[in-house]
């Protein structure tokens, strides 16, 4: 039997959760749900999650906490996060992916929908951990006076790397993949 890709689905609206996990079970998906902030930040800390189905208007912890807290683990980077929500404003979705959130899906959503930026976010992530080498043993990537410990997902640059840079999650990301692809031109749309 092949290995199931496990969801973790955060969401407090019984019928919204119900449909999310039927339709990602029905696509081959091991699915978990919590209905609060408290217990999804507990599960997603104490489980192997593929990736996060997360809504941000949750009794206790609201989403963003959660996303804020989840990134500011080091075992946590590697986990896609996709917000979905009725908070569809700008300034909603910008203060969303800011806080690590890979992808926001407004509410009402299509369950089509869901399941294929579902997939396409967890292909994403595997396509950056074999190009990286982070599923082998965390090695450094050095650029010219760039150091990127994979491992830690830290980024230094200056002679000896003394100097750490604060990158956001898809900054980090994007450096990650042109240094692990030195020499090689990519187009806007094979980046993006």
């Amino acid at each position: 039997m092949p290995f199931l890709k496990k969801i973790l689905i955060v969401e407090d609206d019984v019928s919204i959760a119900e449909i999310e996990r039927d339709f990602l079970e029905i696509n081959g998906f091991e699915v978990m749900v919590a209905a609060n902030g408290a217990d999804g930040l507990r599960e997603a800390a104490g489980g192997a999650y593929d990736l996060i189905l997360l809504d941000v208007m949750l009794p206790g912890l609201d989403g963003y906490e959660i996303a804020r807290r989840l990134r500011g683990e080091p075992h946590n980077l590697n986990i896609p996060i996709l917000m979905v929500t009725a908070k569809t404003e700008d300034a909603d979705k910008i203060r969303g992916l800011g806080l690590g959130a890979d992808d926001y899906i407004s509410k009402p959503f299509s369950p089509t929908e869901l399941v294929a930026r579902v997939k396409a976010n967890i292909a994403q992530y595997e396509r950056l951990i074999v190009a990286t080498g982070q599923a082998g043993n965390g090695d450094e990537i050095v650029a010219g006076d760039v150091r990127i410990n994979v491992k830690e997902r830290r980024v230094y640059v200056g002679g000896k790397g003394n100097q750490e840079i604060d990158l956001k999650n898809k900054e980090y990301e994007l450096l990650l993949f042109l240094a692990s692809n030195p020499g090689i031109i990519f187009g806007k749309e094979t980046l993006y």
